[in-house]
């Protein structure tokens, strides 16, 4: 998006990749259908990238969510919007959207060096004059976008190759960490895998940290599925960005999740039910009653964390215990250690400094002619076509940015006597 921006602006231009083929991260994405944006209006959207979203304001309103809508339309690509906005090309196909890319790049004129490392940038005086490569060979530019991603997936090529290159050029770097991630849990039921592959759909799911006092840091909604080291599924991976947070502030805090398995029914509404439920079938044993209400196996960890022998008679169940088993049900606690780590993250957190990046041209405020797009900044969003969206906008500002300063720096030269 920043070769086409800048080759657009009338910029001549070079894309060099590292791999041997263009889209390679993009062509994964969205499980393999690519999730190109989210239909929601812009300002929640932007409550959708949790990491840094004020700084994203301009970029967005230059390039929007509808205009990355219309760029792929334009370039024949039919779009469908599914649930919570995300919007996928009709094919399903990620490929679909990576061969219409990469056809545009070439359209535009853009030079494409792949198979090509970048081994530092080349300054003068605080500017950009260039990159070096691997190989030795040097490129002169007066204008320089990095867009190489971040540390996560790196079997794509994200390995964090920026940061270095950044630094040396005075930029501060957040430390690196995952983001769109699984949480990890010791208790009892997932170190005894009770509840591995269990599913649960739509449930709300809060993470507290508990410090002098408890704090929610955010309720996510969504899917979510227990594993045998933690919690996986969308509306846990939204919860990552608050556990790594709070354990970069403090490695020792204490998280828990809480989960609600049944958010549409309010707790005095259950509790209700689960004393008529007595009423009417008092001789059933409880475990084989309280399926009707959540999943089987679930009960059954309920059951033992309240506990309450699965063979009770429902007769024998005290009002109080099913009004602590409606509690389990609308806020079913499992202790977070973490996350898994950034290899295995959707996301990378952290990166650039924004702090030292104009959020109006993306430009670097240390090196002059320098920019930046996407997730090599400490800028990160949820999953469901948000992140993609940032990449776009601030690849697209990024770009034409770069474009016009490399354009006034020719101008300049030429004017020179």
């Amino acid at each position: 998006m920043a070769s086409l921006a800048a080759a657009d602006f009338g910029a001549r231009t070079l894309l060099l990749e590292k791999g041997n083929k263009l889209g390679r991260k993009l062509g994964i994405s969205g499980g393999g259908r690519c999730n190109v944006t989210n239909a929601k209006p812009l300002p929640e959207l932007m409550e959708n990238i949790p990491g840094n979203g004020r700084f994203m304001h301009s970029a967005l309103h230059r390039f929007s969510n509808s205009d990355v809508m219309q760029f792929f339309e334009g370039l024949g690509i039919a779009l469908k919007e599914e649930d919570r906005g995300r919007v996928f090309p009709v094919t399903d196909k990620a490929q679909t959207v990576v061969k219409a890319l990469v056809n545009r790049v070439f359209e535009a004129g853009v030079d494409v060096w792949e198979e090509c490392r970048v081994k530092d940038l080349m300054t003068a005086d605080s500017r950009i004059t260039g990159v070096v490569l691997s190989d030795k060979r040097v490129v002169y530019a007066p204008s320089v976008v990095i867009a190489t991603g971040g540390a996560s997936v790196p079997k794509t090529g994200s390995t964090g190759d920026a940061y270095p290159w950044a630094a040396r050029v005075g930029h501060a770097i957040v430390s690196p960490y995952p983001t769109e991630v699984p949480l990890t849990s010791k208790d009892w039921f997932i170190r005894e895998r009770t509840l591995q592959g269990l599913s649960l759909r739509g449930i709300h799911i809060s993470v507290y940290v508990h410090g002098k006092k408890q704090k929610k840091l955010t309720t996510e909604t969504g899917d979510m599925l227990f594993t045998h080291f933690g919690l996986s599924g969308p509306a846990a991976l939204r919860c990552s960005h608050y556990v790594s947070t709070a354990r970069r502030k403090d490695t020792d805090c204490r998280l828990t999740a809480h989960i609600d398995v049944l958010p549409s029914q309010p707790l005095s509404e259950l509790q209700a039910d689960l004393k008529r439920a007595k009423e009417e079938e008092p001789k059933k044993h409880i475990h084989n009653l309280l399926p009707r209400f959540i999943p089987d196996r679930l009960a059954d960890v309920i059951l033992e964390v309240a506990k309450i022998p699965a063979d009770t008679p429902m007769s024998e169940v005290k009002n109080t215990d099913l009004d602590a088993i409606a509690q389990h049900i609308k806020g079913f606690v499992v202790e977070i250690t973490g996350t898994l780590p950034l290899e295995q993250a959707t996301v990378t957190g952290g990166g650039v400094s924004v702090r030292e990046i104009d959020p109006r041209t993306m430009a670097s405020k240390v090196c002059d002619g320098l920019y930046f797009a996407g997730e090599v900044m400490d800028v990160h969003a949820h999953t469901g076509g948000y992140n993609i969206t940032v990449a776009f906008s601030s690849g697209h500002l990024a770009g034409s940015s770069a474009a016009e300063h490399a354009l006034a720096a020719a101008t300049s030269q030429q004017l020179q006597p």
